[in-house]
């Protein structure tokens, strides 16, 4: 690479930067809120809150990525337009295509980069994200343990606690189970005790009385116990056993054993087809939308008023590709063999921006001045 083409480079990857850093922390910004009012109020810690919107930050970075690289391209050229920088070039005999040259390697930097994040980043960071949200889930001291006030962990389930101790000890408990159609059962507890077993927890209650009422009878049973254990897991895991995502498995694996994938787990091949190649197709968008970036701006010559022209029809291109995106995703979905259908939107913007350049590097001219001599013997 030359030194321009090194300089215009550098300016591509500084722009990237800043607009990735503003897009991603206002994204941030906006799920952090959500995420601490849910986490800080079932009890949990400000650690905690960190480590899960940490784990977020791959996805954040993974939606914005195209956007900051299609901007930082807009941007830079329109400086570079403004400035007269281009002009310039192409006077010295530089063609728009040796000057697409640093927007084109900016694209393959940002696609590396896209693809880092599908394919490795993005699948570990969610893997882990619901690991932990599965055991937050299952952290009955932040979901169960809040004294003096009723509880509802789960529908038809109440809880209440009248003070904790500082050991754990759980004092004058009360829990009414009436998940049961027809019938309601209420248990009482001087003193209960949180008790883990391998992946199940459970509530000892000792001395206390469990009322079963059938309402359909409407009869009423008492039993008074010493000790009793009530099984609570079903409380924190309201989804029952935990499949894995589809965008947790490994792209290898998705490579390799997708049909083994269909049969074992609760995925059709159509999505595990579309999520593999999608993967690989998010690179090729940040390719593409850089070069229309690029070429866009080249159209038409120096004007005074800048380039917004060519600036809106960039930006309402990116819209069309992205909208093409949800549009080819349907059909892929109910035929695996439609996979390359997955790549349209990026090949339609590469061949868009070949376009443009080819019209940059030959304008068409639709009204033609006449020649000098026709002028002369028009006079004559």
């Amino acid at each position: 690479m030359s030194r321009f083409d090194r300089y215009l480079l550098s300016q591509y990857l500084l722009f990237f930067g800043f607009f990735s850093l503003i897009l991603v922390a206002v994204f941030w910004i906006n799920r952090a809120v959500v995420l601490f009012d849910r986490l800080i109020g079932d009890g949990q810690s400000a650690l905690v809150f960190l480590e899960f919107t940490t784990l977020a930050l791959p996805n954040l970075v993974r939606m914005v990525l195209p956007v900051a690289a299609f901007a930082s391209a807009v941007w830079v050229t329109n400086r570079l337009s403004r400035e007269s920088e281009l002009t310039v070039l192409r006077a010295t005999g530089t063609s728009p295509w040796q000057m697409a040259r640093p927007a084109l390697v900016f694209g393959v930097v940002t696609a590396l980069m896209m693809s880092v994040l599908t394919h490795f980043l993005l699948p570990a960071s969610i893997g882990q994200l619901k690991d932990r949200e599965s055991e937050v889930t299952r952290n009955i001291t932040a979901k169960l343990l809040n004294e003096g006030s009723f509880l509802h962990p789960a529908k038809g389930v109440t809880v209440y606690i009248r003070k904790i101790d500082p050991d754990g000890t759980l004092n004058d408990v009360f829990l009414s189970d009436r998940r049961t159609p027809g019938q309601s059962v209420l248990y009482t507890g001087a003193r209960a005790f949180l008790v883990r077993e391998q992946d199940r927890s459970h509530l000892v209650m000792v001395d206390g009385m469990a009322l079963r009422m059938d309402l359909q009878g409407r009869k009423l049973s008492s039993t008074v116990f010493s000790d009793f254990s009530y099984d609570i897991s079903s409380l924190t895991d309201k989804n029952g056993q935990r499949n894995r995502g589809i965008r947790v498995i490994p792209s290898y694996e998705l490579l390799t054993r997708l049909d083994q994938i269909a049969e074992r787990e609760k995925f059709s091949r159509g999505q595990l087809t579309e999520e593999l190649h999608l993967r690989f197709a998010r690179a090729l968008v940040c390719v593409a939308v850089v070069l229309i970036g690029f070429s866009s701006l080249m159209l038409g010559t120096f004007s005074r008023f800048g380039v917004w022209r060519q600036a809106l029809l960039a930006f309402v291109l990116l819209v069309v590709i992205e909208g093409l995106r949800g549009v080819v995703a349907g059909p892929v979905l109910e035929n695996a063999d439609l996979w390359p259908l997955i790549y349209l939107p990026s090949a339609i913007g590469l061949v868009i921006a070949a376009i443009f350049l080819q019209l940059a590097a030959h304008p068409i001219k639709l009204f033609r001045r006449p020649s000098q001599p026709a002028t002369r013997e028009a006079a004559q």
